[in-house]
């Protein structure tokens, strides 16, 4: 596994965010990928935009070169401004991804349990996600850090995690 470091996401981690929104969006083998337009979609910049709000929590993954591999994010929403994985205005939703070529080395696990961890401290009791049941390693990911089904949205399930 190459050597990495993980530290909190600030303002100016905007842009790589958004690209990490980007690389969140499951695509099957041999699909195709959805046009970068999207991020310009409400539905979809309300995840990173004016990032560092009241509420925010995320955590970036550097490489040993310095370069961010991957990041993982909670953002709260509102029942006027649902996302894709809200259960109710008072549980944040996670976001998270890593680069392609950083998946598969215990990233993603360092950077949930960063989040957990950071979400205690703040007292944060529940987290929820949006996830495609077809992405079997982000499934199997969250369910072993507690995650279960508490809901459909279209074609995702929304789970939900105790903060322990």
């Amino acid at each position: 596994m190459n050597s990495y470091h993980i530290r909190i996401a600030g303002r100016e981690d905007a842009p790589f965010l958004r690209e990490m929104l980007y690389e969140s969006l499951y695509v099957p083998e041999g699909g195709e990928p959805f046009s970068r337009d999207i991020l310009e979609e409400p539905f979809m910049k309300k995840y990173v935009e004016d990032w560092g709000r009241a509420g925010d929590l995320g955590y970036i993954a550097v490489n040993a070169a310095g370069k961010p591999a991957g990041s993982i994010t909670i953002r709260y929403f509102d029942e006027g401004n649902k996302g894709f994985g809200y259960v109710s205005d008072d549980i944040p939703e996670l976001g998270m991804a890593l680069i392609p070529e950083s998946r598969g080395q215990g990233l993603g696990t360092a950077l949930m349990k960063e989040l957990f961890r950071g979400m205690k401290e703040r007292g944060i009791q529940k987290v929820s996600l949006s996830v495609a049941p077809e992405n079997a390693a982000a499934m199997k990911l969250y369910e072993r850090f507690g995650f279960q089904e508490a809901g459909m949205c279209g074609t995702s399930i929304t789970m939900v995690a105790d903060v322990i």
